[in-house]
């Protein structure tokens, strides 16, 4: 059985409330779960100390057992020291898709053809300069 460390949605309307728990990966985001080894709530400030609880002991006990923490957790449980941060590296995310190069390629094209027109513009005068 595959296991994750995740956050299931709790709370209001407007009014969210997570609970961070260990649960299977096939189960829904708010279904059945094996055991709740934390809180956050993104509603209070960042400094506070209750905005995430973890169960640190607990969530080692998973993670020895091969629950994998969601990106999201991840970054909480690399706030609280419990494992390394991740680092993601992904040189393509910043790169312009097919649509953008091709207009880049055109603007590169039309400014290369003007280039070559404004010298030769400079060009001709100078020849028949020379000529008379």
């Amino acid at each position: 059985m595959a296991l994750k460390i995740r956050l299931t949605r709790q709370g209001a309307k407007k009014r969210p409330f997570y609970r961070i728990v260990v649960a299977d990966v096939r189960s829904p985001r708010d279904g059945r779960y094996i055991e709740i080894v934390g809180t956050y709530n993104p509603m209070l400030a960042k400094d506070s100390g209750e905005r995430i609880t973890l169960k640190e002991d607990r969530i080692q006990h998973w993670m020895s057992v091969g629950a994998q923490p969601t990106d999201r957790v991840g970054k909480f449980l690399a706030e609280a020291g419990i494992m390394g941060k991740v680092e993601h590296n992904n040189p393509n995310k910043a790169k312009p898709k097919a649509k953008a190069q091709e207009r880049l390629r055109e603007a590169e094209a039309a400014a290369e053809a003007a280039a070559e027109a404004a010298a030769a513009a400079a060009a001709a005068p100078a020849e028949e300069a020379a000529e008379a």
